[in-house]
């Protein structure tokens, strides 16, 4: 760390502790030439998730927009709010766990499907029906056809 009253890099930590609610560090710092103190803060880097849409359109990730698509395919099917927060958390989790800056909406979705078909066959298949947008019956009758199979 460079002293801002010299510039010189050869500086010590004095003193740490926890700041804002833990969620960052205060060091006081003394520069071993000047023998002048500073007060340092670090913070964890949080790098902003994008995601790609389908158009090819960047906008910055939305938790919302993931718990409204699978509190839709839960309507009036017993599944708790409860439930959908731990989907959602999951989905976050491993979409996080990715470890990119830019995500594909269609990978997010792949993994909303594949949580939602743990989970509840008829959700799965209501997410599934508008995610992969059926264009008609059979394609309809397609997917039932291969989780049925499973």
């Amino acid at each position: 760390m460079k002293c801002p009253f010299c510039g010189d890099e050869n500086t010590k930590v004095i003193d740490s502790r926890p700041a804002d609610d833990n969620a960052s560090i205060r060091r006081r710092r003394q520069c071993d030439t000047c023998g002048k103190r500073f007060t340092t803060y670090e913070k964890i880097e949080s790098i902003p998730l994008v995601i790609i849409k389908k158009d090819n359109i960047r906008e910055p990730y939305d938790r919302s927009k993931i718990e409204k698509g699978v509190f839709r395919a839960c309507i009036k099917r017993p599944i708790s709010v409860e439930q959908i927060n731990d989907l959602v958390d999951s989905v976050e989790t491993a979409v996080f766990n990715l470890e990119e800056k830019e995500v594909k909406s269609s990978v997010i979705g792949e993994i909303v499907m594949d949580k939602l078909k743990e989970l509840d066959d008829v959700a799965y298949v209501r997410f599934a029906s508008v995610y992969r947008e059926f264009k008609d019956v059979n394609t309809f009758m397609d997917e039932l056809r291969n989780l049925l199979k499973k």
